[in-house]
């Protein structure tokens, strides 16, 4: 029926790859449809030469598309491709209104995505969805799964899918595994999380990393973003073992070539550990402001970690709470024994 299908997800990377086990029903739904997804520009790389989408826009609504000479020139773009059908991960305000504007006929979004609050927005699509279940304890992505199944009457359900791994990203991975010493094991770090609430306490994690390296022959390193480095470093010197800082140097394909060649992930909840899941690394996952009811990754190789407060999740301010009920009720025991049974299946 629909032949020209735009979606579009304008959130953080790891709800844009979680929307993609979505795009995964759509495409069964209706397989010869063209199928573009719509992102801002640091998600793309998410969904470039991927399986599922047969082609990427970008839109920049924070930055330089803010500008209404920028919204004039896309909302032309959008309305030039002769989009049938538009649907909805969020409910972003900008995206709904150039979709209509842009005269596409059929228009679906959820009543709700990341909360229960009523929005505007919903009265732009021509179709509102409406989420039967209580977002909290369901996963995200059976959120962004259920606007597809409701809307297109199927059912099942689906595993996110990343893009396509390139020659380039391995060859990105092996130059910076490189520059590691040959061990038994390479347990990859990612001790930053999007903002402060989301941090295992930077000792812990470091005694952690000091009783994996006094215990396994392994090597060590931290990835995550271009401005997490200088925490990194102070982490880094904080610890006994030798720890490369790869903060910033991945691209989040190239992230997922490097992961493929590692042995154990440890994390705190970042769009990365969705990243990580598509690999099927083993990987353990601290939880502290969110749930892993919610926002645990797809993937049977994983061990989330989470004291489940009944302040979960939080919505106070990053320097009104000393975390004792959630991150910091982890103990460094708890999660070296999880990495550590890891390991061990996977004696060397």
């Amino acid at each position: 029926m629909y032949q020209n299908i735009l979606v579009y997800s304008m959130v953080n990377i790891g709800d844009v790859l979680l929307s993609t086990s979505a795009v995964a029903l759509l495409r069964q739904a209706y397989r010869q449809a063209k199928i573009t997804m719509m992102v801002r520009p640091e998600a793309a790389d998410l969904i470039q030469d991927h399986p599922l989408i047969d082609e990427v826009l970008t839109f920049d609504y924070r930055g330089q598309d803010r500008r209404l000479s920028a919204q004039w020139r896309f909302w032309r773009e959008l309305k030039a491709r002769n989009f049938d059908l538009a649907i909805s991960f969020d409910r972003k305000p900008r995206p709904a209104l150039l979709c209509l504007l842009a005269g596409i006929p059929v228009r679906v979004g959820p009543d709700r995505v990341f909360d229960n609050n009523a929005s505007w927005v919903t009265q732009l699509y021509t179709h509102v969805i409406s989420i039967p279940f209580d977002l909290a304890n369901h996963l995200q992505a059976d959120t962004y799964q259920e606007i597809v199944r409701r809307f297109a009457g199927i059912s099942g359900s689906a595993n996110p899918v990343l893009g396509r791994i390139t020659q380039e990203h391995e060859a990105k991975s092996r130059e910076l595994l490189s520059q590691l010493p040959v061990k038994d094991y390479r347990i990859a770090l990612c001790i930053k999380g999007t903002f402060a609430l989301k941090n295992w306490p930077r000792e812990r994690f470091a005694e952690l990393v000091n009783r994996l390296d006094n215990k396994f022959n392994a090597t060590f390193y931290i990835v995550g973003a271009g401005s997490d480095l200088a925490y990194a470093d102070e982490f880094i010197s904080m610890t006994n073992a030798t720890v490369a800082n790869f903060c910033g140097q991945t691209t989040l394909r190239s992230l997922a070539a490097l992961l493929l060649q590692t042995d154990l992930l440890l994390t705190v909840d970042t769009g990365g550990t969705h990243i990580a899941a598509t690999t099927g690394i083993p990987m353990v996952v601290l939880y502290g402001c969110t749930s892993p009811k919610r926002w645990a990754p797809y993937s049977s190789q994983a061990v989330t970690i989470s004291k489940d407060p009944d302040c979960c999740p939080c919505a106070l301010p990053e320097d009104g709470c000393d975390m004792r009920d959630c991150l910091a009720a982890i103990t460094v025991d708890e999660v070296y024994g999880a990495a550590a049974a890891f390991l061990g299946q996977n004696a060397k």
